[in-house]
């Protein structure tokens, strides 16, 4: 699956063609505890899961199984947020119902439990969600980049 930045992208930057009219997309919230955009989720940078498996390649007396994120959740509105930032552009979110297939299952708040993996010395910060979205976007998807 594509990521949600990756997502966000086509749908802001107009420039890339297709579809784009540069409005974000973000599921509808239909539990009252959390807004519209506010549903929560414990997005991690690809470079971040690279080092942690690096790290553990280097670590093999301590194989297992390890939770990995960053341990600190994000709406999907600070995502969107984050990725017309990155494009310097305003942001414009609109908000679609949740599809009903998926709707009573629908998870509202993911968050990583990362003190197994920092109890066997994995000490490096995390990208924040900011720093991750702005170095993707521009790096790797504005005018092509990688891809």
């Amino acid at each position: 699956m594509a990521s949600v930045v990756f997502h966000a992208f086509n749908q802001a930057d107009k420039r890339t063609g297709g579809q784009a009219d540069g409005v974000v997309r973000l599921f509808r919230s239909h539990n009252p505890s959390y807004p519209d955009g506010g549903q929560l989720r414990d997005f991690i940078y690809v470079k971040d899961v690279i080092d942690v498996v690096w790290f553990l390649m280097n670590h093999k007396k301590d194989s297992g199984i390890y939770n990995l994120g960053t341990g600190k959740a994000h709406s999907f509105l600070d995502l969107a947020n984050a990725v017309f930032a990155a494009l310097n552009l305003p942001p414009s979110i609109e908000f679609i119902d949740t599809t009903i297939d998926i709707r009573d299952k629908y998870q509202y708040f993911t968050e990583a439990q990362m003190g197994k993996l920092r109890s066997i010395g994995y000490s490096r910060p995390f990208y924040s969600l900011d720093t991750a979205i702005e170095e993707y976007v521009q790096g790797y998807l504005v005018d092509g980049g990688i891809f």
